[in-house]
């Protein structure tokens, strides 16, 4: 259990942003839900883009002495670099918190939203795609193709591939079908390895409709979401201290 603070520590939660509005919805859902169980933060949310209000207006409200957390699965071009030389041009002192990255708690909640859809842990003709965005940072895919091991762990599935829905990155959605087909898998579901819907995630629902493939729901606002912002946050603290000491 973590101790309440004397002095509040301002957290700026930073998604991406989209044009489509239930991506933002999710993110102040998160923010909302920070506010209630940790009241010792001052919870704001930011976007890189598309949503407002953008980063660089945030910054210049709360100034010093926040923590920016990049509300994101992979630590790719807006982690490593968007939030980052925002941050420069503003000039302000703040931490900027790790991602949220392959959490064991979020593997949790994707293995929650395949049951909900339908999934048998117990089911050994079933084979189970995790769509991700992708990346032109090959790092950030391959961390993210760490999932399938943790999430198959304990099941008796045919098998887990990790698939990326943008073009560049592989294996692609219809080359994970054919992988896990041939690994005798007479079942599919595929179980979105994001945060919130959007317009990729309506993709990925297109394709799997015309495959007659079941597709479970996002990340979504879920509790463990929350925790694991939370502990990003006290990560970059904790490294600031260290730092300061």
């Amino acid at each position: 259990m973590r101790a309440a603070r004397l002095v509040t520590t301002t957290l700026v939660l930073t998604a991406h942003g989209s044009r489509d509005p239930r991506s933002a919805a999710n993110t102040h859902a998160i923010a909302g839900h920070l506010r209630r169980v940790a009241p010792e933060y001052d919870v704001w949310v930011a976007f890189c883009e598309h949503s407002t209000p953008n980063l660089r207006d945030v910054l210049r409200d709360v100034g010093d002495d926040a923590v920016v957390v990049p509300f994101l699965l992979a630590s790719a071009y807006h982690a490593r670099v968007d939030i980052p030389a925002v941050i420069a041009e503003s000039g302000a002192a703040v931490q900027i918190a790790p991602t949220l990255g392959e959490d064991d708690r979020l593997v949790q909640v994707l293995g929650e939203r395949l049951t909900a859809a339908g999934a048998s842990r117990f089911d050994p003709e079933l084979g189970v795609v995790v769509a991700a965005v992708g990346s032109s940072h090959a790092a950030a895919n391959a961390r993210t193709a760490r999932i399938a091991a943790p999430l198959s762990h304990g099941t008796r599935w045919a098998g887990v591939e990790v698939a990326f829905a943008t073009q560049g990155p592989q294996p692609s959605l219809p080359e994970a079908v054919d992988r896990l087909r041939a690994r005798g898998a007479t079942r599919l579901m595929i179980a979105p390895w994001f945060l919130a819907h959007g317009r990729i995630t309506d993709g990925i629902a297109g394709y799997a409709a015309r495959n007659g493939i079941a597709m479970a729901e996002p990340l979504g606002a879920h509790r463990l979401v929350a925790a694991t912002v939370l502990d990003r946050v006290e990560a970059a603290l904790a490294a600031a201290r260290i730092a300061a000491a």
